[in-house]
């Protein structure tokens, strides 16, 4: 009989960012604390980029853009913002979206498996996705509730189960 295998992953859907920026900015727009200090939050290719004229109204705006995240099942590991920043007469904070899992993270993870998982499971790097096999499928689901259970600095995915 033939390994059972799974996959983990670190993706993050780009319609799903879409969706919670542009419910940030409707909020953004419609909320009394906002009006009049230049709030706004919006996308150029990678970059989220937040922007109001006091540095805890900037701080707001990217805690609604964190609750808007939430709401669509985006875990906020996924979200990597920076401190506000004065620029001119308006303070900005930067962030992106975590895409994939570095290499560091992925042997920290294999090294997680490999010490802490059951007996006979094999884990390998592939670009940046991890790759666990074993003959067992109970194994296999012991080893993504290790993962589930273990505080990691990314957000993980187990996909392509077989």
């Amino acid at each position: 009989m033939a390994d059972s295998s799974f996959d983990i992953v670190s993706k993050v859907d780009p319609m799903e960012i879409q969706n919670a920026l542009g419910q940030a900015q409707k909020e953004i727009q419609q909320r009394y604390d906002f009006k009049g200090v230049g709030a706004e939050i919006d996308m150029s290719g990678e970059k989220i980029l937040m922007k109001a004229s006091a540095e805890e109204r900037v701080k707001a705006v990217l805690e609604v853009f964190e609750q808007k995240l939430i709401k669509r099942s985006i875990s906020l590991r996924s979200l990597d913002a920076g401190k506000p920043f004065p620029s001119g007469k308006e303070y900005r904070i930067e962030a992106s979206i975590k895409q994939g899992i570095s290499s560091e993270d992925a042997k920290k993870i294999a090294k997680i498996i490999r010490d802490e998982g059951p007996k006979g499971i094999k884990s390998q790097i592939q670009g940046d996705e991890l790759r666990v096999q074993s003959k067992s499928r109970d194994d296999l689901q012991q080893t993504i509730a290790l993962l589930k259970g273990k505080d990691l600095e990314v957000a993980l995915q187990f996909i392509n189960f077989r």
